[in-house]
């Protein structure tokens, strides 16, 4: 069984997760997408994944493209990488 298969997300509307913008009325849809990762047991693999595949749009793993981007610039910098608690991940903990 896949990672995905237990994400929270997907009880809602793709839609959701991929504002227009990340400014106005798009901020109430990125925080309201983002209180759905606050509750997704695998919060943690949802970044890892849209890191490691390059995603740049959306929010995955609770993180805004912004945020993402602003991650990336961190980490190549030599910046340590701000870490984000927003919940357990109940599949890597042998919850799943």
């Amino acid at each position: 069984m896949d990672w995905r298969d237990h994400a929270a997300c997907r009880a809602h509307d793709p839609e959701l997760f991929f504002p227009v913008s990340e400014t106005g009325r798009a901020l109430s849809q990125i925080g309201e997408a983002k209180a759905v990762c606050g509750g997704c047991p695998v919060v943690n693999r949802c970044l890892e994944w849209g890191r490691a595949e390059g995603i740049e749009y959306g929010v995955w793993g609770g993180y805004s493209e912004g945020e993402r981007r602003a991650s990336r610039r961190r980490r190549r910098y030599g910046a340590p990488p701000r870490k984000v608690w927003l919940g357990d991940d109940a599949e890597e903990a042998g919850q799943a």
